[in-house]
């Protein structure tokens, strides 16, 4: 059980470090390097928009690993998903760019975040399921380390990318940036061989002999077909974690520009979403445990409630121009966050039997990330359409308004903390 959830961990780590990376990078220094042709306001925006392409392609990624992670196995498509990651992440830190092969550089750049985004979409269903299923008695927690992993991603990559901008700026430029991306290569090597040594989830297994009977063969309608005819849990679980994904790009992303609007530096912000994303890497297995005990409905309700609140005065702080108070602020609504976003992975798989898990909850989740996507650009038109700062009451409203959408799921969504997975 120990190497099964040090392995939704690391593996998860890394793959998010991969995802993640490649944002930092598109907000540094991806729209002087594959972009110049174009204004420097124009090609950030257009490296921005090649970030997004990875936020889109989460979902089709959730339906493939989830078809073939329902038909033949959590453990296999966890492999094949650490090995798509790596290699995209690995040629990225290789490409050419513009200067030296032209348009062709920012082509091939979308089409590897492209890549990235398909393993990202099923890397999370797969890591949270191979967990929950080896420890049908404590899922909240158990599927909280591959959560972790998502935020220590984060902070990994951050780290990483911290160390490389201390470099003079035309050597980060010129070859600096690619050491992250190659640092992947290493990474795939420890995430593959821990992955290959845990075994098969057993309740797919059983599954998979009771569904067999006395033919041996499986033979049933593509899980994705069999979910969308019945959409009401995908339903649920797309609305479920819809806050909590709007809700970190708030913070992580939004506020961070917003601050930088209002007078703060970039190191003051950086350094306090680094703190905000710390406190949700170390909550997230204490509130995924409680919701074990105190179930799903109640962990995930005051959550979305502290999220909900903790906006207006996070903004506030913001407009004061109050770093201690920036710090407070955030790291409530990053505690609220973790309460109500690590207890999600339990529960999206337990809506869904077992011979869809991996569809069913791939789908709520990634669908949900690719709306979280678009909300550092929601929130900019608001802010623009409410007169610009210190004018954030449509902002505010905005977040209000995805966790009330969370809390209505919560309350359509059936208690299954105590269930048996079938």
């Amino acid at each position: 059980m120990r190497r099964v959830l040090v392995s939704s961990f690391v593996g998860a780590l890394i793959e998010w470090y991969d995802f993640y990376v490649f944002g930092i990078a598109s907000a540094i220094v991806f729209g002087r390097i594959f972009f110049p042709a174009v204004d420097p306001a124009v090609g950030t925006l257009a490296a921005f928009a090649t970030l997004a392409v990875g936020f889109f392609a989460r979902p089709i990624g959730g339906a493939i690993w989830g078809h073939f992670g329902d038909r033949i196995g959590r453990k296999r498509m966890l492999v094949l998903s650490i090995i798509v990651m790596g290699i995209g992440t690995t040629i990225i830190g290789m490409l050419p760019t513009y200067a030296q092969i032209g348009v062709a550089a920012p082509v091939i750049l979308v089409i590897l975040r492209f890549l990235q985004g398909i393993a990202a979409g099923g890397e999370w269903g797969g890591a949270v399921l191979i967990a929950m299923e080896h420890s049908p008695k404590r899922r909240g927690l158990s599927s909280s380390f591959p959560q972790m992993g998502l935020t220590g991603g984060i902070l990994l990559a951050t780290g990483v990318f911290a160390l490389v901008a201390l470099l003079p700026e035309d050597q980060l430029l010129s070859w600096g940036w690619r050491l992250p991306f190659l640092f992947s290569a290493i990474l795939i090597v420890v995430g593959l061989w821990i992955r290959l040594g845990i075994h098969e989830s057993p309740i797919f297994l059983a599954a998979q002999k009771a569904a067999a009977g006395a033919t041996g063969t499986v033979k049933q309608q593509a899980p994705i077909i069999q979910v969308f005819r019945h959409p009401k849990a995908l339903i649920i679980a797309i609305c479920l974690v819809v806050g909590p994904f709007a809700i970190s790009s708030v913070y992580s992303t939004f506020a961070a520009s917003y601050g930088l609007l209002v007078g703060f530096n970039a190191s003051q912000m950086s350094t306090v979403v680094l703190f905000t994303a710390a406190i949700g890497f170390v909550c997230q297995p204490i509130f995924g445990a409680l919701s074990d005990y105190w179930g799903r409905k109640l962990v995930v309700t005051i959550g979305l409630v502290v999220q909900a609140v903790s906006a207006f005065f996070m903004f506030e702080q913001l407009n004061a121009h109050s770093l201690p108070g920036v710090y407070l602020t955030m790291g409530i609504i990053g505690v609220g966050h973790a309460i109500c976003y690590a207890p999600m992975a339990a529960w999206l798989g337990e809506l869904f039997p077992t011979h869809l898990r991996y569809t069913g909850a791939s789908l709520g989740y990634q669908i949900a990330g690719s709306v979280g996507g678009l909300t550092p650009l929601i929130c900019s038109a608001l802010l623009i359409a409410g007169g610009g700062a210190p004018n954030t009451l449509y902002v505010v409203l905005f977040s209000v308004l995805v966790n009330v959408i969370a809390l209505v799921a919560v309350l359509f969504a059936r208690e299954t903390s105590k269930d048996v997975l079938v």
